[in-house]
C-alpha cells in the first residue's frame, strides 16, 4: 500500500525543494514588533472561525468518515478527543461520522468513560480495517482535515498584502540596516501600501536583492500574521498547502497540547480559531535562475495521489521573488506570459492530474528584480501591468561614503575618508561606475591579504592600491 502522507509538516513535497528560498527564518529570532503600526494590523485580520457542526466545516460526512478509518489504521486505537486532535476538527464535528461508522461496523468501543462519547476509546473493526485499506488507495492523505477551496479564498481576500498600512517610520525602521539612496524610501511606501507587484532593475551589485528582502522584512514585521491552512479540498482532490520549511507559524500545533485540554476536546481554543489552520508571518519567498513554468504548477504525487501547492501559491499574503530575472533556463517571454493573468485578475488556475482546472487566489506582492536592460526583457503590455518600477542605481559620492563607512564600522576596521578619494581619483572618477556592493567587497579583499600576511587591517594607500589591483583587474 506504500507509506502514508500525515499531514504536511513534514515537509515532504515542499514545491520547488530546495530550489525555494526563506527570509522568514532568517529574521524570525528578533522579537516580534511591539509599535501601534504593528498591533494595528494584528487587529486588521479576521482569523477562521471553528466550525460548531459537520456543515459549518465545508466538509462531507464521507469525507470525515475516511479520514477517522486512515486515522485509526495508523494508530489501532484512540480516544474520540484524540481522533479530533488528529483531524483539528472540535469533537461535536466528527460525533455524527463516528456514530454512523460505528452503527456500520467500522468501528467498535472497547472501553470507554461515563463522561460521553468524546472519552470513549474507538479501534477498527476487521470491516472496517478492509474499509480503511480502501480509502488510503483512494488518498493516503492522514492529518488535519482539508478547508474547502471557498473558505481558503475567502481567507486570502481577508489578508491581502493590497492595503496594508505602511508608514515613513515602520518602513524606515525595516530598511534601517540598509545604507540606500535618500528617496528610496518615497519611492517603496506606495508600492507597499498598493500590495501590486514591482520591478526592481538597474546594473548589478547595487542593492536590488536586499531592498526586495526589505519588503519582506517589512511584511514580517508591519503586516500582521495571517493564516494557511494544512491542506484544502479542491474538485475532490487534497492539495497540501502548509509548508514548515517556508512558512513561520507563531502558534502552537494543538497537536502536541494534552489529550484533556480544551483545545483537543474541541470546547475553545486560542480566540476560537478554526485549528485546521496556522497562524505564520507573512512568507518571503525567494526563486532564482533555476525557476521554471513547471515550478509554478502543481505537484502530484501520483503515489499517494496528494497535490502539493506551487510556491507562488504558498506566498499568497506575502512577498514572491523572482531575483536574477531574465536567467531563467525558461525565455522571459514565456516567464512574463505565465503571470499576465494573474496580475491583471488576482487569480491563478491550477490543474489537477484529473485535468480538472480551479481557480486560486493570486493576493501577493510579486517582486521582479533584474540587471539585464528591461527593454530586453519585456514589452509594453508586460510593463502596463507593473504598477511599480523602481529603478536601484549606482550611489552617488556621499552614498558611497556612506556605505563605506558602514561596511568599515561593521569589520572593525578604522575609516579613513582618503580611501573612498582613492577609489574616485583612481577608478570612478575615470570612467568606472561604482556600485554598492565595491565596498563589501573590496573590504573583504584588504581583510584576507591582512590575514594571509599577518598584519593588521588599516586602509593605507599602499594597501588601498594592492588591493584595488587584484579587485579591479580587466580579465
Amino acid at each position: 500500500m506504500g507509506t502514508p502522507y500525515r499531514g504536511a509538516e513534514a515537509g515532504e513535497f515542499a514545491a520547488g525543494g530546495d530550489t525555494a528560498r526563506t527570509i522568514s527564518s532568517a529574521i524570525a529570532d528578533r522579537q516580534p514588533d511591539s509599535s501601534e503600526d504593528h498591533k494595528l494590523q494584528m487587529r486588521a485580520i479576521e482569523p477562521p472561525h471553528t466550525p460548531t457542526n459537520i456543515e459549518r466545516s465545508g466538509l462531507t460526512s464521507a469525507t470525515v468518515q475516511e479520514l477517522i478509518l486512515k486515522t485509526l489504521y495508523l494508530s489501532d486505537r484512540q480516544y474520540g478527543v484524540e481522533i479530533a486532535r488528529e483531524l483539528r476538527l472540535p469533537f461535536q464535528v466528527i460525533e455524527a461520522p463516528l456514530r454512523v461508522l460505528k452503527d456500520e461496523k467500522l468501528l467498535e468501543v472497547p472501553s470507554g468513560h461515563p463522561i460521553g462519547p468524546a472519552s470513549y476509546q474507538f479501534q477498527l473493526t476487521q470491516m472496517g480495517r478492509t474499509r480503511s485499506h480502501e480509502a488510503f488507495t483512494r488518498c493516503r492523505y492522514v492529518g488535519p482535515a482539508p478547508v474547502p477551496l471557498s473558505d481558503y479564498e475567502e481567507q486570502c481576500r481577508r489578508q491581502s498584502v493590497a492595503g496594508l498600512r505602511c508608514t515613513p517610520n515602520s518602513l524606515g525602521k525595516a530598511f534601517s540596516d540598509l545604507i540606500m539612496r535618500r528617496d528610496l524610501l518615497a519611492e517603496l511606501g506606495p508600492a507597499v501600501c498598493s500590495g501590486r507587484s514591482v520591478f526592481l532593475y538597474g546594473p548589478p551589485g547595487n542593492g536590488k536583492s536586499m531592498v526586495a528582502r526589505g519588503l519582506g522584512r517589512y511584511l514580517n514585521h508591519y503586516g500582521g500574521e495571517i493564516f494557511i491552512p494544512y491542506a484544502i479540498e479542491a474538485e475532490g482532490a487534497i492539495v497540501t498547502m502548509f509548508d514548515p520549511t517556508l512558512h513561520k507559524a507563531v502558534d502552537g500545533d494543538v497537536a502536541s497540547q494534552p489529550a484533556g485540554s480544551a483545545e483537543t476536546l474541541g470546547m475553545g481554543n486560542e480566540g476560537n480559531i478554526d485549528t485546521r489552520w496556522r497562524r505564520i508571518r507573512r512568507p518571503v519567498i525567494i526563486t532564482g535562475g533555476e525557476l521554471t513554468l513547471d515550478m509554478l504548477d502543481l505537484r502530484y504525487n501520483a503515489e499517494s495521489n496528494i497535490h502539493t501547492a506551487p510556491m507562488h501559491v504558498k506566498a499568497n499574503g506575502g512577498v514572491f521573488l523572482i531575483d536574477d530575472f531574465g536567467r531563467q533556463i525558461v525565455s522571459p517571454r514565456d516567464l512574463l506570459n505565465r503571470w499576465i493573468l494573474p496580475l491583471e485578475e488576482r487569480i491563478d488556475y491550477l490543474t489537477l492530474a484529473t485535468g480538472k482546472k480551479f481557480a486560486v487566489p493570486f493576493e501577493q506582492m510579486i517582486v521582479f528584480s533584474t540587471n539585464l536592460d528591461p527593454r530586453e526583457l519585456v514589452d509594453e503590455a508586460f510593463l502596463r501591468r507593473i504598477r511599480n518600477k523602481i529603478k536601484i542605481g549606482p550611489p552617488d559620492r556621499d552614498h558611497f561614503g556612506d556605505i563605506f563607512k558602514f561596511h568599515c564600522k561593521s569589520r572593525e576596521i578604522r575609516y579613513v575618508p582618503e580611501a573612498v578619494d582613492f577609489l574616485y581619483s583612481n577608478y570612478y572618477d575615470r570612467g568606472k561606475t561604482p556600485r554598492s556592493s565595491d565596498a563589501r567587497d573590496l573590504l573583504e579583499t584588504i581583510i584576507s591579504i591582512c590575514r594571509y600576511e599577518n598584519r593588521p587591517v588599516r586602509l593605507t594607500p599602499e594597501l588601498m592600491a594592492e588591493a584595488t589591483k587584484r579587485f579591479f583587474c580587466q580579465l
